[in-house]
């Protein structure tokens, strides 16, 4: 379909203009679970559709999850169709829903939302990372795979070596003195990193393949729950 000037960025995360910043804040999770590039290979067609989906909710999130960005674009948002609280489809289901706007005046580009979200930020990708980092450590420590200090617990470091043999790899190099028998025995679950790496930091480090599995089974676990309390499923 052809791209909108106008995002919905309730549209984009699923949920109504009344939604509590809670309600978006688990929208975003789901969401950014759901379009992160990062699960499909890096030479997947996919890649592209999904950067701008997950640019997309990123934008959406950093807007509405602050008071005053959101009272500002309420204001000039884009207005509901009659009958529901959305005009706009989904960034989540839609291939092409929207275009990211560009200062040169390209796809989206010189529209009057192009001052929210992250498209002016000078690190764009660096911005969108500390978002989703924020959101990926909070969500492991519901799962009790990260501790209050966001690094990983024994859940969480054997998930990764379970992983494949290059994550047991990064894990053993990450330990030294360690050696991979150790590892890979019952002991896995009382590792800790000794680096400090928060659990974002390592799932930055992993190989693609095994990031892409990781933010599946935590979709998975996270779209559960929601299933679980009446929210929205699929992942």
């Amino acid at each position: 379909m052809a791209p909108s000037s106008n995002p919905d960025y309730y549209a984009a995360l699923d949920v109504s203009p009344t939604a509590t910043q809670q309600e978006i804040r688990d929208a975003y999770k789901r969401a950014a679970l759901k379009t992160h590039p990062d699960r499909v290979p890096t030479d997947s067609p996919e890649r592209a559709s999904r950067t701008r989906k997950f640019q997309l909710i990123n934008d959406a999130y950093y807007t509405l999850s602050d008071a005053t960005r959101r009272r500002e674009y309420d204001l000039a948002r884009p207005r509901p169709a009659p009958g529901g609280f959305s005009s706009g489809p989904s960034a989540a289901d839609d291939e092409d829903a929207y275009d990211i706007p560009r200062p040169d005046g390209g796809a989206g580009g010189g529209n009057w939302w192009e001052n929210f979200g992250f498209n002016t930020h000078p690190n764009r990708e660096e911005a969108e990372s500390e978002q989703f980092g924020d959101v990926f450590e909070e969500m492991l420590r519901e799962e009790g795979m990260a501790d209050g200090a966001g690094q990983g617990t024994g859940r969480f470091w054997s998930l990764v070596g379970g992983l494949s043999g290059a994550a047991m790899g990064f894990i053993v190099a990450n330990f030294p003195g360690m050696v991979a028998g150790a590892v890979a025995g019952n002991r896995l679950g009382s590792v800790r990193d000794a680096r400090g790496m928060s659990v974002y930091s390592v799932f930055q480090e992993l190989p693609q393949g095994d990031k892409a599995r990781l933010l599946s089974q935590l979709a998975a676990k996270v779209f559960a729950h929601a299933v679980g309390s009446g929210g929205s499923s699929g992942i």
